[in-house]
């Protein structure tokens, strides 16, 4: 016992502020279009794209950060040096009801509610494992989220958000719907990971696939990545409780 004391004297708090927290520089995140480089219109980098999330808009290349899962394939492919992939992980958009003009009156009434904690339900409904491996990442000690009063729950009649991870599939829709109708109100929905935002996008046309979350669900927060970050799963929880 007496070495175990020594070890945590010695080793001292581990847990450090999400927002200071630098990501390594082979740390892989948001693909931006470098606006200076001369395009050539080759359409390599939508081509090698395996979820087709980039786009050709008004003769401009869109990313559709919702779909991208980070692999590179569209940087290395382009010769120009037109598109870059940074470290950025902070890719949390508000959606649904966050969106809209009333999104700041809501936000006003969850944290009346709610007050400074939140409670969270996770449901993995077809996931690879990838997105839950790094949620489970923000309650060890270096993140600890039970800090800012964020912690999750067993029943989703205790929760205040749903997160969920994976891709709606054919034998979870079932499951969502009574979890999401189960959660009582008012209560807020986090699409984790590309899969969830996206969906079929990441699987393409399958039997077991039926589409993102949204189809299913209102969607308040979209977290994607693939998978995301422990910050940026963070960074869009405080984005929703209009904590940033």
């Amino acid at each position: 016992m007496l070495k175990v004391w020594k070890k945590v004297i010695a080793t001292g708090n581990v847990t450090e502020p999400w927002e200071k927290a630098v990501p390594s520089e082979r740390s892989r995140g948001e693909v931006v279009v470098e606006q200076n480089a001369a395009c050539k219109g080759c359409n390599l980098c939508v081509n090698v794209c395996p979820t087709n999330a980039i786009k050709l808009y008004e003769g401009s290349r869109v990313v559709n950060q919702k779909a991208c899962v980070f692999c590179g394939l569209c940087v290395d492919s382009c010769q120009e040096g037109c598109l870059k992939q940074t470290t950025n992980y902070k890719l949390a958009i508000l959606g649904g009801s966050l969106a809209e003009n009333t999104g700041s009156e809501l936000r006003n009434k969850i944290r009346r509610v709610l007050g400074r904690s939140l409670h969270i339900r996770h449901l993995d409904i077809g996931s690879c494992n990838g997105c839950d491996f790094e949620m489970n990442h923000v309650c060890n000690p270096v993140y600890d989220i039970q800090q800012y009063g964020i912690d999750f729950v067993a029943s989703p009649r205790h929760a205040d958000l749903l997160m969920v991870t994976g891709p709606v599939t054919r034998n979870s829709t079932q499951a969502l719907m009574m979890t999401y109708e189960a959660t009582p109100t008012p209560k807020l929905v986090m699409a984790l990971g590309a899969c969830a935002c996206s969906g079929d996008q990441i699987f393409g046309e399958s039997y077991a696939i039926r589409g993102a979350v949204d189809a299913f669900a209102p969607v308040d927060i979209y977290v994607p990545g693939c998978p995301p970050r422990p910050q940026a799963i963070i960074h869009g929880l405080m984005l929703a409780l209009d904590r940033m």
